[in-house]
């Protein structure tokens, strides 16, 4: 994504455009792969050489609470963040801990359906995303 649109992204969710903001979402978006904060630090040592650690956190709690991104723990309990924030699962392989984006309105409806026929009591369900454990070929 172009570093414009990433400020005006920025800028539309109610946030102060920063050059650490930028880098850091500039990242989450170039890198494409559901990245741990580490990750996101290795790439933007360049552009970014005197960042620390904490900076990035921080960073990444105010793109999550903007809704600019999305937070994902994996089965190993590392937090990954999600730069594609429309409503899809995740299928997640338990060998090499790749995450890939799963978009299907088939099972949305089906869960959707499912729910509302249960209706669990005492219990509003705002959202729902599936994570699926496995083992992709490719590994």
């Amino acid at each position: 994504m172009e570093i414009e649109k990433i400020r005006e992204e920025i800028a539309n969710k109610g946030l102060k455009v920063t050059p650490q903001r930028v880098a850091i979402l500039e990242a989450i978006y170039s890198l494409n792969n559901h990245p741990t904060a580490e990750n996101i630090a290795d790439h933007i040592k360049e552009s970014q050489p005197n960042i620390a650690i904490g900076t990035i956190y921080k960073v990444l709690d105010a793109l999550v609470e903007h809704n600019i991104i999305k937070k994902v723990t994996t089965e190993a309990g590392k937090m990954r963040y999600d730069g594609f924030t429309e409503h899809h699962h995740h299928l997640y392989c338990i060998e090499c801990d790749l995450i890939e984006d799963y978009i299907d309105e088939e099972l949305n409806e089906l869960l959707k359906n499912h729910f509302n026929k249960k209706r669990i009591k005492g219990f509003h369900i705002k959202n729902f995303a599936v994570q699926v454990n496995g083992t992709f070929d490719k590994c």
